[in-house]
Protein backbone atom coordinates (compact mmCIF):
# COMPACT_ATOMS: atom_id res chain seq x y z
CA UNK A 1 0.00 0.00 0.00
CA UNK A 2 1.34 3.48 -0.87
CA UNK A 3 1.38 4.98 2.65
CA UNK A 4 4.24 2.68 3.72
CA UNK A 5 6.40 3.55 0.71
CA UNK A 6 5.96 7.28 1.31
CA UNK A 7 7.40 7.24 4.82
CA UNK A 8 10.85 8.67 5.53
CA UNK A 9 11.84 5.37 7.11
CA UNK A 10 11.07 3.37 3.98
CA UNK A 11 12.71 5.96 1.73
CA UNK A 12 15.88 5.76 3.84
CA UNK A 13 15.97 1.98 3.50
CA UNK A 14 15.37 2.18 -0.24
CA UNK A 15 17.98 4.90 -0.72
CA UNK A 16 20.69 2.98 1.13
CA UNK A 17 20.37 -0.32 -0.75
CA UNK A 18 23.29 -1.83 -2.67
CA UNK A 19 23.06 -3.09 -6.24
CA UNK A 20 25.74 -4.25 -8.64
CA UNK A 21 25.27 -1.37 -11.08
CA UNK A 22 25.64 1.53 -8.67
CA UNK A 23 27.74 0.24 -5.76
CA UNK A 24 30.99 1.65 -7.18
CA UNK A 25 29.61 4.89 -8.61
CA UNK A 26 26.87 5.94 -6.20
CA UNK A 27 27.38 9.18 -4.31
CA UNK A 28 28.90 8.74 -0.87
CA UNK A 29 28.74 11.81 1.37
CA UNK A 30 32.07 13.11 2.64
CA UNK A 31 31.85 12.95 6.41
CA UNK A 32 34.82 13.89 8.58
CA UNK A 33 36.13 11.23 10.95
CA UNK A 34 36.04 11.56 14.74
CA UNK A 35 38.13 10.05 17.55
CA UNK A 36 37.21 6.47 18.54
CA UNK A 37 36.70 7.37 22.23
CA UNK A 38 35.03 10.36 23.84
CA UNK A 39 37.07 11.90 26.65
CA UNK A 40 36.36 14.35 29.47
CA UNK A 41 39.89 15.50 30.42
CA UNK A 42 38.76 17.75 33.27
CA UNK A 43 36.33 15.33 34.91
CA UNK A 44 37.15 13.32 38.04
CA UNK A 45 37.82 9.74 36.91
CA UNK A 46 36.51 7.03 39.22
CA UNK A 47 38.08 3.57 38.64
CA UNK A 48 35.56 0.74 38.52
CA UNK A 49 36.01 -2.53 40.41
CA UNK A 50 36.84 -5.77 38.57
CA UNK A 51 35.82 -8.14 41.37
CA UNK A 52 32.72 -9.13 39.40
CA UNK A 53 34.96 -11.21 37.10
CA UNK A 54 34.88 -14.13 39.55
CA UNK A 55 31.14 -13.87 40.17
CA UNK A 56 30.10 -13.92 36.49
CA UNK A 57 32.16 -16.89 35.35
CA UNK A 58 29.56 -18.23 32.89
CA UNK A 59 28.84 -15.11 30.86
CA UNK A 60 32.26 -13.49 30.84
CA UNK A 61 34.01 -16.05 28.58
CA UNK A 62 31.26 -15.71 25.97
CA UNK A 63 31.64 -11.94 25.87
CA UNK A 64 35.43 -12.05 26.12
CA UNK A 65 35.95 -14.50 23.25
CA UNK A 66 33.29 -13.28 20.84
CA UNK A 67 35.02 -12.14 17.68
CA UNK A 68 33.91 -12.02 14.06
CA UNK A 69 34.90 -15.42 12.68
CA UNK A 70 35.44 -15.96 8.95
CA UNK A 71 37.17 -19.35 8.95
CA UNK A 72 35.22 -22.43 9.94
CA UNK A 73 35.80 -26.10 10.58
CA UNK A 74 34.36 -28.54 8.04
CA UNK A 75 32.60 -30.30 10.93
CA UNK A 76 28.83 -29.91 10.61
CA UNK A 77 26.61 -28.36 13.25
CA UNK A 78 24.11 -30.71 14.86
CA UNK A 79 20.40 -30.11 14.42
CA UNK A 80 20.13 -29.82 18.20
CA UNK A 81 22.66 -26.99 18.26
CA UNK A 82 20.92 -25.26 15.37
CA UNK A 83 17.63 -25.48 17.28
CA UNK A 84 19.34 -23.96 20.33
CA UNK A 85 20.80 -21.13 18.24
CA UNK A 86 17.39 -20.35 16.74
CA UNK A 87 15.80 -20.35 20.17
CA UNK A 88 18.54 -18.19 21.67
CA UNK A 89 18.22 -15.63 18.89
CA UNK A 90 14.42 -15.38 18.64
CA UNK A 91 12.73 -18.14 20.61
CA UNK A 92 9.53 -17.61 22.59
CA UNK A 93 10.10 -17.39 26.33
CA UNK A 94 6.77 -16.28 27.81
CA UNK A 95 3.31 -14.86 27.24
CA UNK A 96 1.25 -11.95 28.54
CA UNK A 97 -2.19 -11.82 26.98
CA UNK A 98 -1.79 -11.84 23.21
CA UNK A 99 1.93 -11.06 23.38
CA UNK A 100 4.45 -13.86 23.00
CA UNK A 101 7.76 -12.65 24.41
CA UNK A 102 11.07 -13.76 22.92
CA UNK A 103 14.70 -14.00 23.95
CA UNK A 104 15.51 -10.67 22.27
CA UNK A 105 13.61 -7.45 23.07
CA UNK A 106 11.35 -5.73 20.55
CA UNK A 107 9.63 -2.34 20.62
CA UNK A 108 5.99 -2.84 21.61
CA UNK A 109 6.54 -6.64 21.59
CA UNK A 110 5.77 -6.50 17.85
CA UNK A 111 8.74 -8.58 16.59
CA UNK A 112 8.95 -7.28 13.02
CA UNK A 113 12.13 -9.26 12.24
CA UNK A 114 11.83 -12.65 10.52
CA UNK A 115 14.62 -15.25 10.55
CA UNK A 116 15.63 -17.29 7.51
CA UNK A 117 18.57 -19.67 7.30
CA UNK A 118 20.66 -20.99 4.46
CA UNK A 119 21.60 -24.45 5.73
CA UNK A 120 24.80 -25.84 4.23
CA UNK A 121 26.21 -28.36 6.71
CA UNK A 122 23.68 -29.31 9.39
CA UNK A 123 23.44 -32.91 10.58
CA UNK A 124 19.97 -34.29 9.94
CA UNK A 125 18.80 -31.32 7.86
CA UNK A 126 18.90 -31.16 4.07
CA UNK A 127 20.79 -28.22 2.60
CA UNK A 128 18.55 -25.40 1.46
CA UNK A 129 16.72 -22.26 2.51
CA UNK A 130 14.39 -22.33 5.49
CA UNK A 131 12.15 -19.92 7.39
CA UNK A 132 12.11 -20.11 11.19
CA UNK A 133 8.55 -20.43 12.47
CA UNK A 134 9.05 -19.06 15.98
CA UNK A 135 5.40 -19.62 16.94
CA UNK A 136 5.62 -23.39 16.42
CA UNK A 137 9.40 -23.72 16.88
CA UNK A 138 9.84 -25.31 13.47
CA UNK A 139 11.49 -24.73 10.11
CA UNK A 140 9.57 -24.12 6.89
CA UNK A 141 11.55 -25.55 3.97
CA UNK A 142 11.64 -23.08 1.07
CA UNK A 143 14.13 -24.75 -1.30
CA UNK A 144 15.60 -28.23 -1.67
CA UNK A 145 19.05 -27.22 -2.91
CA UNK A 146 22.16 -25.83 -1.30
CA UNK A 147 22.10 -22.04 -1.73
CA UNK A 148 25.45 -21.30 -0.05
CA UNK A 149 27.03 -20.05 -3.28
CA UNK A 150 23.99 -17.93 -4.14
CA UNK A 151 23.92 -16.37 -0.67
CA UNK A 152 27.64 -15.56 -0.84
CA UNK A 153 27.18 -14.13 -4.33
CA UNK A 154 24.40 -11.90 -3.02
CA UNK A 155 26.59 -10.83 -0.08
CA UNK A 156 29.10 -8.98 -2.28
CA UNK A 157 30.79 -12.26 -3.27
CA UNK A 158 32.36 -12.76 0.15
CA UNK A 159 33.72 -16.28 -0.22
CA UNK A 160 33.98 -17.10 3.47
CA UNK A 161 30.19 -17.27 3.55
CA UNK A 162 30.26 -20.41 1.39
CA UNK A 163 32.30 -22.18 4.08
CA UNK A 164 29.81 -21.51 6.88
CA UNK A 165 27.64 -24.36 8.13
CA UNK A 166 24.66 -22.00 8.18
CA UNK A 167 23.92 -18.39 7.32
CA UNK A 168 21.22 -16.51 9.23
CA UNK A 169 19.30 -13.98 7.15
CA UNK A 170 17.06 -11.48 8.93
CA UNK A 171 14.32 -9.52 7.22
CA UNK A 172 12.00 -6.78 8.39
CA UNK A 173 8.22 -6.89 7.98
CA UNK A 174 7.83 -3.14 8.11
CA UNK A 175 4.14 -2.80 8.87
CA UNK A 176 4.45 -4.71 12.12
CA UNK A 177 6.32 -1.82 13.70
CA UNK A 178 5.56 1.13 11.44
CA UNK A 179 1.77 0.75 11.61
CA UNK A 180 2.13 1.68 15.30
CA UNK A 181 5.24 3.87 15.41
CA UNK A 182 5.35 5.47 11.95
CA UNK A 183 8.79 6.61 10.74
CA UNK A 184 10.36 5.85 14.11
CA UNK A 185 9.29 2.24 13.68
CA UNK A 186 12.10 1.79 11.15
CA UNK A 187 14.59 2.66 13.87
CA UNK A 188 13.06 0.04 16.16
CA UNK A 189 13.18 -2.61 13.42
CA UNK A 190 16.91 -2.05 12.93
CA UNK A 191 17.50 -2.13 16.69
CA UNK A 192 15.63 -5.43 16.89
CA UNK A 193 17.92 -6.97 14.27
CA UNK A 194 20.96 -5.96 16.31
CA UNK A 195 19.57 -7.51 19.50
CA UNK A 196 18.85 -10.76 17.69
CA UNK A 197 22.28 -11.01 16.08
CA UNK A 198 24.12 -10.44 19.36
CA UNK A 199 22.04 -13.15 21.04
CA UNK A 200 23.02 -15.52 18.24
CA UNK A 201 26.73 -14.74 18.48
CA UNK A 202 26.86 -15.28 22.25
CA UNK A 203 24.89 -18.51 21.97
CA UNK A 204 27.26 -19.68 19.24
CA UNK A 205 30.24 -19.16 21.56
CA UNK A 206 28.60 -21.41 24.14
CA UNK A 207 28.49 -24.39 21.73
CA UNK A 208 31.93 -24.07 20.19
CA UNK A 209 30.86 -22.05 17.18
CA UNK A 210 31.58 -18.57 15.91
CA UNK A 211 29.99 -16.20 13.46
CA UNK A 212 30.46 -13.06 11.43
CA UNK A 213 27.75 -10.39 11.14
CA UNK A 214 27.21 -9.28 7.53
CA UNK A 215 25.67 -5.96 6.59
CA UNK A 216 26.96 -5.83 3.01
CA UNK A 217 24.67 -7.45 0.45
CA UNK A 218 22.80 -6.69 -2.74
CA UNK A 219 19.37 -6.22 -1.23
CA UNK A 220 17.25 -7.19 -4.21
CA UNK A 221 19.30 -10.32 -4.93
CA UNK A 222 18.87 -11.64 -1.39
CA UNK A 223 15.19 -10.66 -1.41
CA UNK A 224 14.64 -12.62 -4.61
CA UNK A 225 16.47 -15.60 -3.17
CA UNK A 226 14.18 -15.53 -0.13
CA UNK A 227 11.12 -15.04 -2.35
CA UNK A 228 10.11 -11.78 -0.67
CA UNK A 229 9.08 -8.58 -2.41
CA UNK A 230 11.54 -6.06 -0.95
CA UNK A 231 8.68 -3.65 -0.30
CA UNK A 232 6.55 -5.11 2.48
CA UNK A 233 9.46 -7.26 3.65
CA UNK A 234 13.17 -6.85 2.94
CA UNK A 235 16.57 -8.14 4.03
CA UNK A 236 18.16 -6.21 6.92
CA UNK A 237 21.10 -8.17 8.24
CA UNK A 238 22.89 -11.51 8.02
CA UNK A 239 25.43 -13.64 9.90
CA UNK A 240 27.52 -16.61 8.79
CA UNK A 241 28.15 -19.26 11.41
CA UNK A 242 30.17 -22.45 11.79
CA UNK A 243 32.22 -24.55 14.15
CA UNK A 244 35.54 -23.12 15.30
CA UNK A 245 38.74 -24.70 14.02
CA UNK A 246 40.41 -26.33 17.03
CA UNK A 247 44.07 -25.44 17.71
CA UNK A 248 46.37 -27.87 15.93
CA UNK A 249 43.61 -29.14 13.63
Amino acid sequence: MPELKETKGFQYLKGSRFDRLSIETRHKPTIARVEPFKRYPHADKIPLPRTWILAEEHLIPLLQHRRSLRKYSTEPISLEHLAFLLWASQGITGQAGKYLFRTAPSGGALYPVETYISAHSIEGLAAGLYHFDAEHFALDQLTEQDEAEAVAHGCLDQKFITQAAVVFLWTGVFRRAMSKYGDRGMRYILLDAGHICQNLLLAAESVGCGGCPVGAFYDNEINQLLQIDGEEESILYAASLGRKILPGA
